[in-house]
């Protein structure tokens, strides 16, 4: 079906009258009168009675019109929401994070959603090398990553985060972190779960020359926390965790550039989207902030 036809068919519906409507639609009388006539050899029904008085619907043109505005109120909605989508003000999008944005990302996340309301946003907890993945794969939009990124993504850098010792609160600051760490047995969590994570802690260890000892493994940092926090052992862990580490645990920072690295957004520059641009500007700000 020809929209065209359609906006013919109830704009001389409401003008009554021919020689009004086709100036209404910026076009001749002779060329809306083909319209109507072509849609009604389409539909197999006389759609208006012409005469002196002008035109007015047939019967079928009369049960006819209500659906023909309701098809064409739909298409205008369509052209709205579409707009609407084009700009980055609705739509759907999926973002990762992982520990390196364990504190931004509800921030971020916030901060968005205030902004843009109609967006709907999903935030998965993951490893920076499984979003990496699923940003390349382009199941994941954006992520909230431990930089570098690999090629292919594009990335933004937001704050740098640093290693940090986790200790009981009531637990006295050890002097000589490397001497104190070395042949104590940790807590940590699963190599597996942050594999970025585990390799800045390995070339920690090596730069410091000590060697911690495993006493127990958690898959999410939380567990590890609240093991350090049940006087279980320290554990070596980012120091951003503060923002979830419970009142009973300390943190103290390593020293040094061994100890720290770059957090950022990566996203993937082959599936553009507007969305992406304006979670980014959030992010940003809140890294600021």
């Amino acid at each position: 079906m020809d929209l065209k036809l359609l906006l013919a068919f109830v704009t001389v519906a409401r003008c009554g009258n021919f020689g009004a409507a086709a100036g209404e639609l910026a076009t001749s009388q002779p060329a809306l009168t083909k319209q109507i006539q072509q849609l009604e050899r389409r539909l197999a029904s006389t759609l208006f009675d012409r005469g002196r008085h002008g035109a007015r619907l047939t019967a079928a043109g009369e049960l006819l019109l209500p659906d023909a505005l309701e098809v064409l109120g739909r298409v205008e909605a369509f052209e709205r929401r579409a707009a609407q989508i084009a700009l980055g003000v609705e739509g759907a999008l999926t973002i990762g994070f992982g520990m390196s944005g364990i504190e931004l990302a509800p921030r971020a996340v916030a901060l968005f959603r205030s902004r843009y309301p109609r967006v709907e946003v999903t935030l998965d907890d993951m490893s920076s090398a499984v979003q990496y993945e699923r940003l390349l794969a382009g199941s994941l939009q954006v992520g909230l990553v431990r930089l570098p990124v690999p090629t292919g993504l594009k990335h933004l850098r937001l704050r740098k985060d640093r290693l940090a010792v986790a200790v009981p609160a009531t637990e006295p600051v050890p002097a000589g972190l490397a001497t104190w760490l070395d042949g104590r047995p940790l807590v940590r969590l699963t190599p597996e779960r942050g594999p970025g994570l585990t390799a800045q802690i390995t070339a920690l260890y090596a730069e410091l020359g000590c060697r911690p000892l495993v006493l127990q493994e958690a898959a999410d940092l939380q567990t590890v926390l609240a093991l350090v926090a049940a006087g279980v052992g320290p554990a070596v862990v980012p120091a951003s965790s503060a923002s979830i580490a419970p009142d009973a645990v300390r943190l103290i920072p390593f020293p040094g550039e061994a100890a720290s690295w770059w957090t950022g957004a990566a996203w993937n520059p082959a599936f553009p989207s507007p969305l992406v641009s304006h979670f980014l500007t959030a992010a940003s700000q809140v890294a600021d902030s």
